[in-house]
């Protein structure tokens, strides 16, 4: 079982409710001691002054921050700890943020909360569930081990989990730290098309079982060979940069091998493991329409509610699809403003196009 590495409370409002914090992670990295090439001999690090060659005992080490080239101010330890933080008993929520509103390059380390004794489990779920159907963050900030940290409390399925986040002034921004950011429209339409389609095939739900540590795996069996006096295998070459030249080849290359690696299971609009071409004028989309045998107008009899149960079927069909597929037809439909539309506009586009083809063919 694990120990709480910080107990308190949480307060939102006049509502308290004691808990504990536990770690939510742990690492697995293979460790190596510092040994001297061709003994066993254990290396040590020892502070020794740089000028003397003198090793230094622990109390006579103060700390110095540089000023100018050679010269510092010196704080001494008593002095930090005076103005250090005391230890905080209470994360204090003093705003509720829209969860996805945070950008993930804010958020550090992650903690489980969990309350403090049966008794508090109550308040604990009230806000726990009030968090999950708002979607939103409880922004705090708390001491722990004489350092402050802001968090964000959020709700997963069963358990309140508080994330430290990265203060505003520890964020680079990209657009001053970076060398090179692309700075017109990614490629040609076709291109793009071809990378949705493409991220599409790939899709798959979020399993984190599914992906390992192979550069750690790696180690270990390194060791072990090692060990056991067989030979190592050696590392593959990265591979080389696309060529934009040939990037629709790698892009065609690209969703054959995705569709072979899932079993061969070609999605409709793909042949033998290629991308279908891709219609974009409206003569190009009527062309396809007249292959498909027209289905028989209703009875103009029929009232208007069954054409609306119609159209509810058509949207239903549609609302299963992804938006790569989405924009796949739209796209084959020539919808016009597509590009900018949200998944529901798109859908909202298709089965409105779908209901004027219907006419048309009456």
């Amino acid at each position: 079982m694990a120990r709480a590495i910080w107990t308190g409370v949480i307060t939102f409002g006049l509502v308290t409710v004691p808990v504990g914090l536990y770690t939510a992670t742990e690492d697995h990295t293979v460790h190596f001691h510092q040994l001297q090439r061709g003994t066993s001999d254990r290396i040590r690090n020892r502070r020794v002054n740089e000028r003397t060659g003198d090793e230094v005992d622990t109390g006579d080490i103060v700390k110095g921050y540089e000023v100018d080239e050679g010269e510092y101010v010196v704080v001494e330890p008593d002095e930090l700890d005076e103005i250090a933080p005391g230890r905080s008993r209470t994360i204090d929520i003093s705003d509720f943020i829209d969860l996805d509103d945070i950008e993930p390059v804010y958020f550090d380390r992650t903690y489980y909360i969990a309350p403090s004794g049966k008794e508090y489990a109550g308040v604990y779920e009230l806000l726990r569930a009030a968090l999950a159907e708002a979607n939103k963050a409880g922004i705090a900030t708390f001491v722990m081990r004489s350092k402050q940290y802001l968090t964000a409390l959020r709700a997963e399925d069963e358990v309140l989990v508080l994330q430290t986040l990265h203060w505003a002034d520890e964020v680079r921004d990209p657009g001053q730290e970076l060398p090179e950011l692309p700075s017109g429209r990614a490629g040609q339409r076709k291109q793009l098309d071809m990378a949705l389609q493409l991220v599409d095939t790939l899709s798959a739900n979020w399993d984190p079982a599914r992906y390992h540590d192979t550069y750690q795996e790696k180690v270990r069996a390194l060791v072990k060979a090692k060990a056991e006096g067989q030979e190592i295998a050696t590392a593959q070459e990265p591979p080389e940069a696309t060529n934009v030249v040939d990037l629709m080849k790698v892009l065609e290359d690209s969703l054959q091998a995705a569709g072979s690696g899932r079993g061969g299971q070609a999605r409709p609009d793909e042949q033998k493991g290629k991308a279908a071409p891709r219609k974009t004028s409206r003569s190009a989309a009527a062309s396809k329409t007249a292959k498909t045998p027209a289905r028989k107008a209703p009875p103009k009899k029929a009232g208007a509610a069954s054409a609306r149960a119609r159209d509810r079927g058509g949207k239903s069909e549609l609302q299963k699809l992804s938006k790569a597929q989405l924009y796949r037809r739209a796209t084959e439909q020539d919808v016009p403003g597509r590009s900018k539309m949200s998944r529901d506009q798109l859908i909202d586009a298709l089965a409105g196009s779908a209901r004027r083809r219907k006419k048309s063919a009456a």
